[in-house]
């Protein structure tokens, strides 16, 4: 007797969620890595004074965290309008989260602080604009989810199919979490 796996298997959205997220996860090591070596490895290492907007954009990140989980949560319990009005809020507060991070670039450019003024500001715009990055790409992935709930389409497998999407996407935006608050210590606390 021989089982078929189908292709819409909704655990193969989390594997390959995971699989994404253990290469994002392998950069940020690497970034992390030459980071620590080139803060030991010269003397013209001059640590940023980190804008205190950098405090902001972490709650922000934060909340933005817990409405997707609260959104995941009520989509579970079949509350579609409650999953689509928690989901707005987490897309809401990732750009909130974007803003205040060029809000800080801008006041670090406003004190002479730039890309290349020296080794710790050339890894703070790199990290902090790696990250952005991942995260607009999410708020892209999660403006598609709520897109698609607004549209009330009916899938294929229903919405079995649907809680597995949403499960890999807040996933990968817990992750994004994760990431920034590694960031924010490594930045305010290597230094």
């Amino acid at each position: 007797m021989s089982t078929t796996i189908t292709n819409s298997s909704p655990d193969r959205y989390r594997t390959g969620m995971l699989v994404a997220l253990a290469g994002v996860a392998m950069m940020f090591t690497a970034l992390t890595s030459a980071y620590i070596v080139r803060a030991g490895t010269w003397n013209d290492w001059r640590p940023v004074q980190m804008p205190r907007l950098l405090w902001v954009s972490t709650s922000v990140i934060l909340l933005s965290s817990l409405a997707f989980e609260v959104a995941r949560r009520a989509l579970k319990l079949g509350r579609n309008v409650a999953f689509k009005r928690w989901l707005l809020v987490t897309v809401v507060l990732g750009l909130g989260f974007l803003a205040t991070q060029l809000m800080a670039w801008r006041e670090l450019a406003a004190a002479g602080v730039y890309l290349a003024s020296n080794p710790h500001s050339s890894f703070f715009y790199v990290l902090t604009g790696v990250h952005g990055l991942h995260l607009l790409g999410g708020i892209l992935f999660l403006d598609y989810l709520l897109l698609r709930s607004w549209r009330n389409r009916s899938e294929e497998n229903g919405a079995r199919k649907r809680q597995s999407v949403v499960g890999a996407a807040a996933l990968y935006w817990h992750f994004m979490f994760g990431i920034w608050i590694y960031l924010f210590l490594l930045l305010f606390l290597w230094r």
